[in-house]
């Protein structure tokens, strides 16, 4: 593409990037912490992980401190560092059964094995604007925090337990059954291979943990609207903290620390393809950094399309969902319309300019045959 560089150049790029510091600090408010970021915007922070692809809550902060909260812009820098990192080692897979649960509900059983745990969520509080927040203080944080504290009774606080998944009472009952799973399984990583379509499943959920959250939404949603034929319920969503191990060189299994992860298992029915056997369940499955539930939800919803044959919507569509929810690549073609395109333009507009000039002059040239004719017409 012909672009040319920008007049000015050097100097006015950097001009550029001392307006964009001096709108950051202009009025002079005390300068926001990083700590103050990890504790206080972390749900961002989340969303900036998952979608740069690289589990650093400080990396995340700093970028989105740098950004001025520009949530899509953090997670581009965070990608683009993390792609300068050497990878040492492949971790082993989580197991989700032992996570420290800090969230677990199910929309499809009321009562489920351990009983439902609400954990911190908004869910059911109302979207209203708080006018305290805006003159909090330490103080505040501090009285809260014993008020919370005081309400704990020790005696009641039980032993920490790991739960069962609500999806095993499905199997044996023998109402989720396998989906007859043809398709390729092999173990990609999109970080190293690129990818061709069909895609591998390992493939299809990689990519969907690194997606734009927004992107997703919309055809999740669009799937649930009638543009697609999954409108799953929420089997099980869990948020809570999981084991990472990876290998030494010797081969033995070393414990390197625990990430927060949202797991979600979505419940939908499925045809079974023969008109003599009835219906059954199939489980869509998302997991993903942090606490981010609606994008495990709605990778549970496009991970059961993506595996439904001919069925012709948008959000079935491997190719179509999977480049249109990467949300890095998206924006920055979209932002790439911003730089200079004046030598495409221009030999684009100087070429409708001649089609232009040929089509009048054939309307010319038949105007002047038409005369020609009448003029013969009325010597005759």
């Amino acid at each position: 593409m012909g672009y040319v560089a920008v007049k000015g150049g050097t100097q006015a790029i950097a001009n550029a990037n001392d307006l964009v510091e001096f709108y950051r600090i202009k009025s002079l408010a005390p300068p926001i912490q990083i700590e103050q970021l990890k504790a206080q915007f972390r749900l961002a922070i989340d969303k900036i992980m998952g979608e740069g692809s690289f589990y650093a809550p400080e990396y995340g902060a700093i970028a989105l401190k740098q950004v001025e909260g520009d949530v899509l812009e953090a997670a581009f820098i965070m990608r683009a560092f993390r792609a300068t990192l050497s990878r040492k080692y492949y971790s082993n897979i989580i197991d989700t059964k032992k996570m420290f649960v800090q969230r677990r509900i199910s929309s499809s059983f009321r009562d489920i094995p351990g009983g439902q745990i609400l954990g911190p969520t908004r869910d059911y509080t109302q979207r209203l604007i708080d006018n305290r927040m805006v003159d909090e203080k330490i103080t505040d944080f501090e009285k809260f925090a014993a008020d919370f504290e005081d309400r704990i009774d020790p005696a009641k606080l039980k032993e920490i337990n790991t739960f069962d998944k609500v999806v095993d009472m499905l199997r044996e009952q023998g109402l989720l059954k396998p989906v007859g799973n043809n398709e390729d399984q092999t173990v990609l990583d999109v970080t190293r291979t690129a990818i061709k379509f069909p895609t591998p499943r390992s493939a299809r959920l990689q990519m969907l943990a690194r997606a734009e959250t927004g992107g997703l939404m919309a055809l999740g949603y669009s799937s649930m609207r009638g543009h697609g034929a999954v409108h799953p319920t929420v089997g099980e969503l869990r948020v809570g903290k999981v084991k990472i191990e990876v290998n030494d060189a010797s081969g033995k299994k070393r414990y390197i620390g625990r990430i927060q992860v949202t797991e979600a298992e979505m419940i939908s029915k499925a045809q079974s393809g023969n008109k003599k056997s009835p219906p059954y369940y199939a489980i869509g499955y998302g997991l993903c950094f942090g606490q981010n539930e609606t994008k495990g939800i709605c990778m549970g919803i496009l991970d059961r399309a993506m595996r439904m044959e001919n069925n012709g919507s948008p959000s079935s569509d491997q190719e179509f969902v999977l480049y249109h929810t990467e949300g890095i690549e998206s924006m920055g073609f979209t932002n790439h319309l911003k730089l200079p395109h004046y030598v495409t333009f221009q030999s684009g507009m100087s070429n409708l300019r001649q089609a232009i000039e040929r089509e009048k002059s054939k309307v010319d040239t038949k105007k002047s045959g038409v005369a020609e004719k009448k003029e013969l017409t009325t010597i005759n």
